[in-house]
């Protein structure tokens, strides 16, 4: 007997491939959260230009003395430098400031009354004395041993007259 063609035919499987799409739903919290961020950078990026502006155009700049009290005002930072600590027996003097010392001894000195022999020679670390020559001053600072200065001070403090 002659098999049946139909029962021999396997039948055939026809499988499709299909694209599917995953679609992304952006969550609405994120993107505020974002927006806020953003907004918050330019807020912040806008401030500091605004400040550093209005800083440029202060003409007089900002002049102040820092001292370990505090920050001095405008008209007392041209007047005043330096501090005295607590403990220490200072030495006073006053006079008009010059540049220059006696033989390698001092950066500066005040012309006194008296003649040169009543000069005090001036150095010292913690205030800027070129920023006072010409000027009266009062100085308060530590005597030391010169050789030959008659009057050798560390300077202190300085108040303009």
């Amino acid at each position: 007997m002659e098999p049946d063609k139909k029962a021999q035919k396997t039948p055939t499987v026809r499988i499709e491939k299909t694209q599917e799409k995953t679609l992304v739903k952006k969550n609405p919290s994120s993107t505020l959260a974002t927006v806020g961020l953003i907004a918050a950078v330019a807020v912040v990026v806008l401030a500091g230009v605004t400040t550093g502006y209005a800083l440029a155009q202060n003409k007089d700049g900002l002049k102040s003395v820092t001292t370990g009290g505090g920050v001095l005002s405008d008209s007392k930072a041209e007047n005043m430098a330096g501090e005295l600590e607590e403990g220490i027996d200072y030495d006073e003097a006053e006079g008009r400031l010059v540049e220059g010392g006696i033989e390698g001894e001092g950066s500066h000195h005040l012309e006194r009354a008296g003649g040169e022999s009543q000069n005090v020679y001036l150095t010292s670390s913690s205030v800027d004395l070129n920023a006072y020559v010409g000027k009266t001053v009062k100085v308060w600072g530590v005597t030391f041993d010169a050789q030959k200065a008659g009057w050798l001070m560390d300077v202190a403090k300085l108040e303009v007259k």
